[in-house]
């Protein structure tokens, strides 16, 4: 399949630069992958589509403030890092910008001197390994230095740093929020629980894989950037038998799908495993125990689309963007969602 397939035009207008107030009251737009047919719903209507026995598959991942803003000690130029992966205790994988100033042996500066950083290489793909020196804890100090990393596309100031994390976030390592997630609140989820659906929780941090444009002209050209993952004992056998007692397997957002997806065998059974994976989805791919999708609305041309597309067909997600953007559904990371039923 050609990139161009995957295009569909969208105004800037939709783009939501903000959060809404109340996250479950985003807007819902529900597509059966099979006829085709929309409703239109709010975000906490998605308990009505739930069925007992049925598990919801989150992602606990929490966003780091993963910008840094550093000046090379030597010449005083500003440089922009984003911490991708973590490496060992000291060393990340970063994405540079100007990357001309950032060459094996630059030494950079933040925050005046609380912590330093030497580049020691520069990887494939033109990402940068930093190691960071500094007295104290990482963690902390990336706290009172990092900015959120949101996308490009929003252009609005976020006044609150949780508004970009999920209510569950949980395991610290992401560079970017698993945005499916942003509408459920603690309420929601209770009373998703008290219906009888079983909730799941796996880790996939967000990195550059996610977002990478694919700039390819055929599609299966495009290679993903690795992302690590982790799914538990408990975790996969809540999945299994959900899927042993006839239950859906609800992912909630594209990282939850790759996750399952990369863990599971050819016979649909979900592994207890840790590890990276470069999976891509896209459509002809055969999913092995995703049923049901919870999912944002996303670029065209993504390899988000694409994954969302092959679970439910490139005719009926792109008949289904064409209607959203008629509507005036509200796209991107603090968008509107869509559910795949």
């Amino acid at each position: 399949m050609k990139k161009e397939d995957f295009y569909f035009d969208l105004p800037e207008k939709l783009i939501a630069q903000t959060p809404i107030e109340n996250r479950e009251g985003s807007r819902l737009l529900i597509l059966d992958k099979e006829t085709g047919v929309i409703e239109h719903r709010f975000f906490s209507d998605i308990i009505q589509y739930l069925n007992p026995g049925d598990c919801l598959v989150l992602n606990n991942t929490r966003v780091i403030p993963a910008r840094l803003y550093g000046h090379r000690e030597d010449t005083k130029s500003s440089v922009e890092f984003l911490l991708l992966r973590r490496i060992d205790k000291d060393k990340w994988e970063t994405l540079v910008k100007p990357g001309k100033k950032a060459k094996p042996g630059a030494i950079f500066n933040f925050g005046e001197g609380i912590m330093k950083g030497e580049i020691l290489e520069i990887k494939d793909g033109g990402t940068r390994v930093i190691e960071f020196k500094y007295k104290g804890i990482f963690e902390e100090i990336l706290d009172k230095l990092g900015e959120m990393p949101l996308p490009p596309y929003i252009k609005e100031k976020l006044e609150d740093r949780e508004r970009y994390q999920t209510v569950y976030a949980k395991k610290e390592g992401s560079a970017a929020a698993p945005t499916a997630g942003l509408h459920f609140t603690e309420s929601l989820l209770h009373k998703i629980k008290e219906k009888g659906v079983n909730i799941a929780y796996i880790t996939l941090h967000v990195g550059l894989g996610t977002f990478r444009p694919v700039k390819v002209d055929n599609i299966e050209e495009h290679t993903m950037h690795s992302e690590f993952y982790e799914i538990d004992e408990y975790t996969a056998n809540i999945i299994n038998n959900t899927k042993e007692a006839g239950g859906r397997i609800v992912a909630v957002g594209t990282t939850s799908v790759r996750t399952i997806e990369s863990a599971s065998d050819e016979d649909g059974r979900l592994n207890s495993k840790q590890g990276w994976t470069n999976i891509f989805i896209h459509p002809g791919y055969r999913f092995k125990v995703v049923d049901r999708l919870i999912t944002n609305f996303h670029l065209p041309e993504s390899t988000l689309i694409m994954l969302v597309s092959a679970l439910a067909s490139r005719e009926n997600v792109l008949q289904a963007y064409e209607e959203a953007v008629k509507q005036g559904y509200r796209f991107f990371s603090f968008g509107d969602a869509m559910f795949i039923k």
